[in-house]
C-alpha cells in the first residue's frame, strides 16, 4: 500500500523511527510539502539553501544562490520577513529536480 502525501510529510517530520528531526529537516520538509509556501520565513529558506551547499552573494536585497552542477541561478528577495511564495516553489522544484534533499533524515 502506498503512502499518501500527508503520511510522507508526517514521517519526515517525525524523522526515522519517530524521533524528532533537526531544525534543518523541519525547514526542508516545510519547503518540500508545498502546503505553506506563504508562511516560509526568508531566513529559513536561506538557511536551507546554505545547508544544501549553495553559494550566496548579496546585491542589495537580492540573494543570489548558485551551485556547481545546478544549471539554474536562484535569485530570491524577502517580502517583509517571509519568502515570496513563487520563489519557494522555484526552490522546491530545483531541490526535487536535482534530488538535493534526498537525505532529509540524515
Amino acid at each position: 500500500m502506498s503512502k499518501g502525501k500527508k503520511d510522507i510529510i508526517k514521517t519526515h517530520a517525525e524523522g526515522p523511527e519517530g524521533k524528532n528531526m533537526s531544525q534543518f529537516q523541519k525547514q526542508l520538509a516545510a519547503i518540500l510539502s508545498g502546503a505553506r509556501d506563504k508562511n516560509i520565513l526568508f531566513s529559513d529558506l536561506c538557511a536551507v539553501l546554505d545547508r544544501l551547499g549553495f553559494d550566496c552573494r548579496i546585491k542589495g536585497d537580492h540573494f543570489i544562490y548558485t551551485m556547481d552542477g545546478v544549471d539554474e541561478i536562484i535569485n530570491i528577495q524577502p517580502l517583509g520577513n517571509k519568502a515570496k511564495p513563487y520563489q519557494v516553489k522555484q526552490v522546491r522544484e530545483i531541490i526535487v529536480e536535482y534530488q538535493l534533499g534526498g537525505g532529509i533524515n540524515e
